[in-house]
Formats: structure tokens, C-alpha cells, sequence
């Protein structure tokens, strides 16, 4: 009986997780395609770059509970931790590859942590160090490092098994959406290929210049990616 409603609830977490808020603000109050502005993720930061700082408090608070609600429904109506977890990854793959955007869409660090705030509160303190030292030192690097270590948290707070699969999985998606980046072309040689990747991986950006990455607009886009990665 609970396997139906477990596909169900694992499709409307998916769809949920699909309603872009980052891009619905981005429209409404700046008129712009938040994919073709900066990084080209459709998330909190690129808001704040492009949309207005005010913008990101509503932005943030919306991709962060539309994951913790659905999982503490889960908990709340005896489904298990497990199929808790499961429903926030649906809402996490819905935020990262939207249907409503051609899949084109955020990191998923927030509905992540809207998955921690329910499942493991002490999770979201010790990933928010990290992004807090990631204004000190490469946000990226810090936001991987977070999930990669988030395990030692769970030692450290003596959580629950199930969060040492969250992070495996939190970090498995987070390397998939970096490599991938929301469909953007990789260079023509297998050299500038790798070159590209390594970057992605690390930095989440195809060029070395932070600053240059994420103030890109459309009409210097060209310009960005037709310069060699590495030279920026």
C-alpha cells in the first residue's frame, strides 16, 4: 500500500522542487533570464549578483522549505527517515534539473539544507561555517568541502546512519551539476576539455576569475566563453 504513495510523493517532490523561485523573481522584478546572466545557475547567489541582495531573503527561504516541509510531512506521517531522504532528493534533483526550465536550473545546496533543518539540525549550522568562510576563501571550494566533511558532524552530534547517506548523495549531485553545468558547452580540444572540467569541479566556473564569472551578462557572454579557460 505505501509504495504508490511513496512514487507519489516522490514525483510532487520532484515537481516542487522544479518551481524556480530564483527565475520567477528574476522575471518579475529585473526582467531578465537568470541562465544567461553570471554563472547561469538559477539560485540564490546569482540573485543577489543580478536581481537585488533584498531578493535573496525570499528566494533562499522558498528553495530551503519547499524541501524540509515535504520531508517533515514524511517523518511526520510515520514514513521513515529513508523515504524522508529519498523525497528530499526528489526535490533537490527537481531544483538542480527543473522540467519547468528545460533542466536547466540551481546547485541545491539549499533545499539541502531545507533536507538537514528535519533530519539532522546540527548539519545545517556545519555547512553554513563553511559558506560563511567561503566569503573569506572560494565559496565553491568551501560549500564542497562542507558536504565532503559533513559526515565528521555527524560523528561529532552522533546522528543518525541515515545522513552519512545524505552527504554521499548530497555529494554525488553536487559533482554531477558542476561537471554538467546546466548544459553549457565544453571547448573543442581534450586538453581545454579537462582544463574545464578541473575547473568546474573545484571552482564551479569555467574561467580562474571569480569576479568576471558571476558578473557576466549576455551581451559579454560571447566574449567569456570564447577566451581560453584558465586565461581569466
Amino acid at each position: 500500500m505505501k509504495i504508490p504513495l511513496i512514487i507519489f510523493l516522490m514525483i510532487a517532490g520532484y515537481l516542487l522542487g522544479s518551481i524556480p523561485a530564483a527565475y520567477v523573481v528574476g522575471r518579475i522584478v529585473k526582467k531578465i533570464d537568470l541562465r544567461q546572466y553570471g554563472s547561469g545557475t538559477v539560485s540564490s547567489s546569482m540573485v543577489w549578483e543580478h536581481v537585488g541582495h533584498w531578493a535573496v531573503i525570499p528566494v533562499a527561504l522558498f528553495d530551503v522549505f519547499k524541501a524540509s516541509v515535504p520531508v517533515w510531512l514524511t517523518i511526520h506521517f510515520n514514513l521513515g527517515e529513508i523515504v524522508a531522504l529519498m523525497i528530499g532528493i526528489c526535490v533537490v534533483a527537481g531544483h538542480n534539473w527543473p522540467i519547468f526550465l528545460k533542466f536547466q536550473g540551481g546547485r541545491g545546496l539549499s533545499p539541502m539544507i531545507g533536507i538537514l533543518l528535519v533530519l539532522f539540525p546540527p548539519g545545517v549550522v556545519w555547512l553554513l561555517c563553511f559558506l560563511l568562510l567561503g566569503r573569506l576563501y572560494e565559496p565553491p571550494i568551501m560549500a564542497l568541502l562542507g558536504i565532503i566533511t559533513l559526515p565528521i558532524s555527524v560523528i561529532l552530534m552522533k546522528g543518525s546512519k541515515v545522513i552519512y547517506f545524505a552527504a554521499g548523495l548530497f555529494l554525488l549531485i553536487t559533482i554531477m551539476k558542476r561537471l554538467e553545468a546546466n548544459q553549457r558547452a565544453l571547448p573543442s580540444t581534450i586538453k581545454q576539455k579537462w582544463s574545464v572540467l578541473l575547473l568546474r569541479l573545484l571552482y564551479d566556473r569555467d574561467i580562474k576569475d571569480h569576479q568576471a564569472w558571476i558578473h557576466r551578462k549576455p551581451e559579454n557572454k560571447t566574449n567569456s566563453a570564447s577566451s581560453n579557460p584558465g586565461d581569466s
